[in-house]
C-alpha cells in the first residue's frame, strides 16, 4: 500500500428527488487514528568495498497496517516505512533509479509477540554520490493469533543495491525495541487457526536457505513448507515434522527467482485452515553476466488505489404532491482502479445526510440502492456488490473485493436508487449528501 496508512478516497454528491450532482473533485482523508512517526537508534553497516567504519545514526520509520481491529485468525497486512533512513550512500558513486530492494522487520509486542518480515520493490529515485538514500516502503503480514492490543514498532531494515556490484547495508536497531508506531487490538472469535511461522530472513540470493519457525501446528504432524510466487506455489518445498507441542524449526532452499513468500501447512495443500502465511521472501539475482553478455531487466511499478465517476448530475423522477412514493433513478457509474499489486482488497461504501427542502426534510433512512459490480477480464480479484436496501446515515457498502494473494484490476460499480418520498412532503427539491469512500 504505497502510502503509510490506508488512504481513502471521498467524492461527495449532492442527492434530491429531482437531481443528485456530484462536488467537483475527490478529497483524500486519512482514517482515524492514522499511524506514528518514530525516531531509533540504528548501527548501519556499509558495504566492506566502500572502506568507511559502521555508521550509527537516527532512523524515522513509520507502521501501517490495512486492519486496526482484527479477529483473531485473521491476516494483517502490515507496512514498513523508513521516512528518514540512518544511512546515505556510501560510496561517492551516484546511483540511478530503480536499484534499491529495501527489507526488514516489524516487531510485535503486547497481546502477540515475534516478528514481521517486510519487503519492498526494486524501486528508487535516483541516489547522488554520497548522497541521503531516500524513503523506502515495505509490506508483509501476520496472522493474529492472540486477542488483546498488539503493539507494532520498526525492526532492523537492509538496502540491498544492484549497480555494479551486489551490495548490503544492513541497519539494526540499537536498543530494541524501538518505540511503537501502530497498534491493532484484535478480538477473539472461535474456532480459530493459530497455525504461524517466522522467517529468519526476509531476502537471500538463489539456491539460499530460509530458517522457517512454526508454532501452534499439531504435534506431531508433517508440515510442508514451500515458496509462493504471488498465488502459486512454487517447487521449492521441503518438509518437517511438528514437535510435541505443534513447533518446529525447519529450512527452506529458495531456488525460484519469481518467489514472493513463503507459506507452510498441513495435509496435501495449503488451506486457511491448515495452513499459514504467505510470509514476504525476495529472491536477490546475482547470477553474474557472462562475457559478450548483456543483462536486461525491467520493473514493475506498484500504483494505487484510485476511483472516478461518469458525469455529475442525476435526475430522480418527480413524485406528486400528496401521493408520494419512490422518486427513481441511477448512480452515476463509478469506476475502481486497484493498481497496487499487494494482497489487500477494498471496500466502497456510501453513506447519506438527511433530505433538506422548503421548511422540511425527508428522512436519510428513506433512500436505498440496488448495487451492481462488473469485473474487467484480466483483474486478478472479483467485484462483489453490497446488498440491497438503505443507504442510510449510518451508511452501506457499495462494492468490495476480498484479501488475497494477489489482488487488482479495474471494476465498474452502478446502483439503482430509489427515495421514499413521504406523500404530503412539501412541494419544492429536496437534496442531500451522499458520501462515497473507497479503502
Amino acid at each position: 500500500m504505497g502510502s503509510t496508512t490506508r488512504r481513502r478516497r471521498r467524492l461527495a454528491s449532492f442527492l434530491g428527488a429531482t437531481a443528485l450532482a456530484v462536488t467537483a473533485g475527490g478529497a483524500l482523508a486519512c482514517p482515524a487514528g492514522a499511524a506514528t512517526d518514530v525516531d531509533y537508534g540504528t548501527h548501519c553497516i556499509p558495504p566492506a568495498v566502500a572502506g568507511i567504519p559502521p555508521i550509527d545514526g537516527t532512523t524515522t520509520g513509520r507502521i501501517a497496517v490495512d486492519n486496526k481491529n482484527p479477529k483473531v485468525g485473521d491476516t494483517v497486512t502490515v507496512t514498513y516505512t523508513v521516512v528518514k533512513p540512518a544511512a546515505s550512500n556510501p560510496t561517492a558513486i551516484a546511483l540511478p533509479a530503480d536499484i534499491m530492494t529495501p527489507t526488514g522487520k516489524v516487531t510485535l509486542g503486547g497481546a502477540q509477540t515475534g516478528a514481521v518480515t517486510v519487503a519492498g520493490p526494486k524501486k528508487n529515485d535516483p541516489v547522488p554520490g554520497n548522497g541521503a538514500f531516500p524513503s523506502f516502503s515495505m509490506t508483509g503480514t501476520f496472522k493474529v493469533t492472540s486477542p488483546g492490543a498488539i503493539t507494532l514498532s520498526p525492526g532492523d531494515y537492509n538496502i540491498h543495491t544492484s549497480y555494479i556490484l551486489e551490495l548490503d547495508t544492513p541497519c539494526t536497531v540499537i536498543t530494541p525495541p524501538a518505540p511503537v508506531s501502530e497498534t491493532v487490538t484484535a478480538t477473539d472469535t472461535t474456532p480459530v487457526n493459530q497455525r504461524d511461522i517466522t522467517l529468519g530472513a526476509a531476502s537471500g540470493k538463489p539456491g539460499a536457505a530460509v530458517t522457517v519457525t512454526g508454532s501452534k501446528f499439531t504435534p506431531g504432524a508433517t508440515v510442508t513448507l514451500a515458496g509462493r510466487a504471488g498465488s502459486a506455489q512454487t517447487a521449492d518445498t521441503a518438509t518437517v515434522t511438528a514437535d510435541s507441542t505443534g513447533a518446529f524449526s525447519g529450512s527452506l532452499v529458495v531456488n525460484d527467482k519469481t518467489t514472493t513468500g513463503i507459506v507452510a501447512y498441513e495435509g496435501s495443500a495449503w488451506s486457511d485452515t491448515k495452513g499459514t502465511g504467505p510470509k514476504a521472501y525476495v529472491v536477490i539475482d546475482d547470477t553474474p553476466v557472462p562475457a559478450g553478455s548483456q543483462k536486461i531487466t525491467t520493473t514493475v511499478k506498484a500504483g494505487t488505489l484510485s476511483m472516478s465517476q461518469a458525469g455529475d448530475t442525476v435526475s430522480l423522477s418527480a413524485v406528486d404532491y400528496g401521493k408520494g412514493g419512490a422518486s427513481t433513478g441511477n448512480l452515476n457509474q463509478v469506476t475502481v482502479k486497484d493498481f497496487r499489486g499487494g494482497p489487500a482488497g477494498w471496500s466502497l461504501t456510501g453513506k447519506v445526510t438527511d433530505f433538506t427542502g422548503p421548511g422540511a426534510k425527508i428522512d436519510a433512512g428513506a433512500l436505498s440502492w440496488s448495487p451492481s459490480c462488473a469485473t474487467k477480464a484480466g483483474s486478478p480479484s472479483s467485484c462483489q456488490a453490497g446488498s440491497t436496501g438503505a443507504v442510510g446515515a449510518s451508511g452501506a457498502t457499495l462494492a468490495s473485493t476480498p484479501n488475497a494473494a494477489l489482488t487488482g484490476g479495474e471494476f465498474t460499480v452502478d446502483a439503482g436508487l430509489s427515495l421514499n418520498v413521504p406523500a404530503f412532503t412539501p412541494v419544492g427539491t429536496y437534496s442531500g449528501v451522499l458520501t462515497l469512500t473507497l479503502s
